[in-house]
């Protein structure tokens, strides 16, 4: 196990950096910069500022710079249209907004996305069952850029129940529309996979033996099919996380939650380029992660896959 760790902990510093490489020619092959706009600056404004930010060097260089400071410093460098804040701070303002949100949508894929289709399995061709597809299947056409308007339609304009955007320190009256955009379509997929994989181990000889033998149903879902049956669910937990922080650009800018995404989009049309580093590099740090962790919980549930 120890040995998994490290050989992902190895893997993890050239993808990210092949990250930051890739990141950084795509954004400076854009025509533009942060500090182009309608109306020009002078040409020697101009030249003092990038040479203040550093950008007027050579890419190669810039590119150095950057990294050096990111791996002995921990530093992404200042905005360059947050005048007098630092990426570090951006992110530290906008991450615990989009991981509250991120989190509690998680949760609630892997609470209810789990039991129902559990369910759904052990009660095919049931009311149950139907239910159970029927969701998946209306969940999966509403993603949330769809979902999180029409929520705002219903519970704000028509009802007048829930605040229709704003944060307000994360009070549970916001919360509940951006969880609901969020987790809805996950939750679906999540439902899916459980229903077909618990199926196909409901299916299987040593299931029939179990059964064969008087031990009681539940005990037979419980001790023998449940945890080979979460073998696929978990492989999707862990793009399921990552999906639900990369999934809060859409729902920063639907509910104005001041999270993580809306910095992002802002820095994406604004050339801000120090802000779109800082937070591809953190997503692509989470998803390695994320994924580190599922390969862990595999070894914790199927002993044959941790020997």
């Amino acid at each position: 196990m120890l040995n998994l760790i490290l050989r992902r902990f190895a893997i993890a510093i050239p993808t990210l950096l092949t990250l930051t490489i890739i990141t950084y020619l795509l954004m400076h092959s854009a025509p533009g910069g942060p500090f182009t706009s309608e109306r020009p600056l002078p040409p020697q404004v101009l030249a003092n500022i990038e040479a203040k930010y550093g950008i007027d060097q050579p890419l190669y260089k810039q590119m150095w710079n950057y990294i050096v400071g990111v791996v002995t410093q921990f530093d992404f460098g200042p905005s360059f249209k947050y005048k007098d804040q630092t990426v570090n701070e951006i992110i530290a303002r906008g991450l615990p907004v989009t991981l509250t949100y991120g989190v509690l949508s998680f949760l609630a894929a892997v609470l209810v996305g789990i039991p129902l289709g559990i369910f759904a399995a052990i009660r095919q061709n049931t009311a149950v069952d139907y239910f159970a597809n029927a969701f998946a299947i209306v969940a999966q056409v509403l993603p949330n850029f769809v979902l999180g308007p029409l929520l705002i339609l219903f519970f704000t304009l028509w009802l007048g129940w829930l605040p229709g955007g704003g944060w307000n320190g994360g009070y549970w009256p916001h919360l509940i529309m951006p969880v609901i955009a969020l987790s809805t379509s996950y939750m679906a997929s999540v439902t899916r996979i459980m229903r077909s994989s618990m199926l196909e181990v409901l299916r299987s000889n040593y299931i029939r033996t179990a059964r064969a033998k008087g031990i009681p149903e539940h005990i037979v879902i419980i001790r023998h099919a449940l945890r080979p049956a979460m073998l696929p669910v978990i492989s999707y937990l862990g793009p399921v996380f990552v999906g639900m922080i990369t999934g809060s650009f859409i729902v920063d800018s639907v509910f104005s939650t001041g999270g993580l995404g809306y910095y992002f989009v802002n820095a994406a049309f604004n050339r801000d380029y120090a802000v779109m580093l800082g937070v591809t590099l953190l997503l692509g740090a989470l998803t390695i992660f994320f994924n580190l962790l599922v390969d862990l919980l595999y070894g914790v549930i199927d002993p044959q896959i941790r020997y």
